[in-house]
């Protein structure tokens, strides 16, 4: 039973225990022997004795030895042995290596240890591409068994990389302000993180820009909320003319921009005057008009032609007639009428407005044009058209395509006859203009 006990136990146990049991000589030997008991040895330790006969005995009876172990070993046992008279000492020790605990691994790093973890051992920390070290770069195992220094950790210190496309330049297309412009969005990398989140400052591909400088940024965050940041920029220019000056006695009315490539420009005439020349001009890609300018000479009209609707037909979609009747050049009607629009000409000629008058009856019936005067037969043709009675005063308004609009029987003011053909003869871009010039007549 005693042999099965000494087999388990541990190893290193039992080589202490042959170490430090000693036995004695046979009996009847003189206790005064140097060597009574068996001469001590601790090993990865040291013995130091003294001994009841002097410094250089260190097994004689009574001898007591005080037993320690090297740095980083720990006694394991009486730190005191003394030689007994069994000759035997009075106890067994044996020294101990002393280790730390095993250091655990640290996330997106590792260490290196001199000599694993026993005392004095010193474990270097490293940590992966992107990250830093954040605390003491190494730890020592210290007698104790306990570590230097707390356990650092591996932080991600490094910001991702991205790069941006290159700049672009685009010029607008013909008639636009604007240029659709594509690229591909940046790809982000980051020597951490394999996700990472890119954010779109500002417009994105496959959109109109303006014309000028736009500036596109991207930015770009790990999971560490590192920061990067990159920016391009997209020009785009609008082919432009030099600005069209008006005609004298016109204007222009201008698609898109007015001069960008593509734009087209309308010529029009003031009342009274009429276009000379093209029409119409349009921005080219070189930068220059197409076409020469026109121009806006007075209106002329022939007042000798035979028939109402030759008179007519001269200002068919360019005049508005305003045809007055009397009785005679007497009529009190008449002569109040008439003194009111010759104060509001410059009102009427606004309105693209041409006063007839046509007065008296057969053979002294008169028909003018201010101070050009009509034929009978142009007078005549005028009343049958519009069916005018020479019996009373009265006034007809016609529009620009001869259409009868509108009918007065008795003296209206200046006011009235502009309150009716402003609100329904005019179209937008006219009172528009209207306005533009509405205390020129002041």
């Amino acid at each position: 039973m005693r042999l099965r006990q000494v087999l388990t136990m541990s190893f290193n146990r039992i080589v202490a225990m042959l170490v430090f049991y000693f036995t004695c000589d046979l009996p009847g030997l003189n206790g005064e022997d140097p060597r009574w008991c068996h001469s001590p040895t601790l090993v990865n330790g040291e013995v130091t004795c003294i001994s009841p006969r002097g410094g250089h005995y260190r097994s004689t009876l009574g001898t007591r030895c005080e037993m320690t172990c090297d740095r980083g070993y720990k006694l394991i046992g009486k730190s005191s042995l003394q030689c007994l008279a069994n000759r035997r000492w009075s106890g067994t020790v044996y020294c101990r290596q002393e280790r730390c605990r095993v250091l655990p691994l640290i996330f997106h790093g590792k260490y290196t240890c001199t000599h694993g973890f026993v005392v004095d051992s010193r474990c270097e920390f490293t940590c992966d591409p992107g990250y830093r070290i954040e605390g003491e770069h190494s730890r020592t195992c210290l007698e104790g068994g306990s570590w230097s220094w707390a356990e650092p950790v591996c932080s991600d210190h490094e910001p991702p990389k991205i790069k941006c496309p290159p700049s672009r330049f685009k010029i607008a297309e013909p008639g636009k302000l604007t240029a659709r412009v594509s690229w591909d969005p940046p790809v982000a990398t980051d020597t951490a993180d394999k996700t990472l989140e890119v954010i779109l400052v500002g417009q994105g591909p496959d959109t109109d820009f303006k014309e000028g400088i736009n500036v596109v940024r991207y930015k770009v965050y790990d999971q560490a909320r590192n920061r990067a940041a990159c920016k391009f920029v997209v020009r785009v220019e609008v082919k432009r003319c030099p600005a069209l000056k008006p005609p004298l006695h016109g204007y222009l009315s201008c698609t898109s921009d007015g001069n960008n490539y593509g734009a087209v420009c309308e010529y029009h005439c003031d009342g009274g005057h009429e276009r000379k020349g093209v029409s119409s001009r349009v921005c080219q890609s070189n930068r220059s008009w197409g076409g020469a300018p026109a121009e806006c000479v007075s209106m002329e009209f022939k007042s000798d032609v035979k028939t109402a609707s030759a008179l007519l037909d001269q200002f068919y979609e360019k005049r508005r007639l305003l045809i007055v009747s009397a009785p005679d050049i007497a009529d009190h009607d008449y002569k109040l009428q008439n003194l009111m629009i010759q104060k509001s000409g410059c009102g009427l000629e606004l309105r693209h407005v041409t006063v007839i008058e046509l007065l008296g009856s057969p053979p002294r019936e008169q028909g003018r044009i201010k101070e050009k005067q009509l034929t009978s037969e142009v007078a005549e043709g005028l009343r049958q058209a519009f069916r005018i009675s020479r019996s009373y005063f009265s006034m007809v308004l016609l529009d620009e395509h001869g259409v009868d609009r509108e009918r007065f029987i008795t003296t209206v003011t200046s006011d009235e006859i502009f309150s009716y053909i402003d609100s329904f003869l005019l179209d937008e871009a006219e009172r528009e203009r209207l306005e533009l010039y509405r205390d020129f007549c002041d």
